[in-house]
């Protein structure tokens, strides 16, 4: 039995860094395309995703917020 719960807890590890490795290479694909957006168009390529993020910022604030 004790070799079955092994597993168990190594299966639920895999799956939890898994995840967090996918979060990870989201996130940093995320700041690599808003870096070649602002290397393609300047300062617009700045400003413009942040402005565009607003209200999901918005809905994710509220949505902490009720708990």
């Amino acid at each position: 039995m004790t070799d079955n719960h092994q597993t168990d807890d190594t299966d639920k590890q895999k799956s939890e860094r898994k995840a967090e490795i996918i979060l990870l290479v989201g996130v940093l694909l995320f700041i690599a395309a808003w870096a070649g957006s602002v290397v393609l168009w300047g300062i617009p390529g700045l400003y413009i995703p942040a402005v565009m993020l607003v209200p999901v910022i918005y809905v994710l604030m509220v949505l902490g917020s009720r708990g």
